[in-house]
C-alpha cells in the first residue's frame, strides 16, 4: 500500500508545483480534486492504489464522500 500512497502524493505534488500560485482554497481544493481522479483513471498500474482508496474512504469518511 505504501507504494501506492507515494504513487499519488508524487502526482499531486507535481500538479501543485506545476500551477505555482492560488487565488484561494477553492482552487487548490479542486485541483487536488482533479489530480487524484488523474490518478484513479491511470491507477489500474498500481495494484494497491484500490486497497488505499478504501483505507481512506473508512479513515476520512466525511471528507472523502462530499
Amino acid at each position: 500500500m505504501k507504494n501506492a500512497i507515494e504513487c499519488l502524493n508524487r502526482g499531486v505534488r507535481k500538479s501543485i508545483k506545476t500551477r505555482g500560485s492560488f487565488p484561494t482554497e477553492e482552487a487548490v481544493t479542486r485541483l487536488i480534486y482533479l489530480a487524484i481522479r488523474n490518478f484513479e483513471k491511470e491507477g489500474w498500474n498500481v495494484q494497491e492504489w484500490f486497497v488505499a482508496r478504501n483505507q481512506f474512504a473508512i479513515m476520512f469518511d466525511e471528507r472523502f464522500n462530499s
